[in-house]
């Protein structure tokens, strides 16, 4: 963790959480190694590229700075428990309310108040280890 001379609060740790989501999905797929494509690339035109099966949009990948800072984040998620887990990283997902309260079996009030209690609780440990 660098160091900070700020106390976490709630809105950095959820930025930083969202930022890690977004770190994550930025990265290649996972592929089987050792298999090769011999055949060269079609050029397609415009009506034939609609009906490919390939994905057109791949956006940058992401730095190394920003994969360490996402494991780093993902590390902190180990301090919560499991439905703490879920909840905080479906928001930083950016999933909206409505579907976290379906999953989570609960009024959207409830999971935004257990989704706050979770951050506060991963502030707190990051609040602590400042201090060692």
């Amino acid at each position: 963790m660098a160091d900070r001379r700020t106390p976490w609060t709630i809105e950095d740790v959820a930025a930083r959480l969202e930022d890690a989501a977004t770190t994550g999905r930025r990265l290649p797929p996972v592929r089987v190694q050792g298999y090769f494509n011999c055949w060269p690339a079609f050029v397609r035109t415009e009506w034939e590229a609609f009906a490919a099966d390939e994905k057109v949009y791949r956006p940058f990948p992401p730095s190394p700075e920003a994969i360490d800072q996402m494991l780093e984040t993902m590390r902190w998620v180990q301090w919560l428990e499991v439905e703490q887990r879920h909840l905080v990283w479906m928001r930083a997902k950016r999933y909206g309310w409505r579907e976290i309260s379906i999953r989570f079996a609960c009024c959207t009030k409830t999971a935004h108040r257990q989704w706050q209690r979770a951050l506060q609780t991963l502030a707190e440990h990051l609040n602590e280890q400042g201090k060692l």
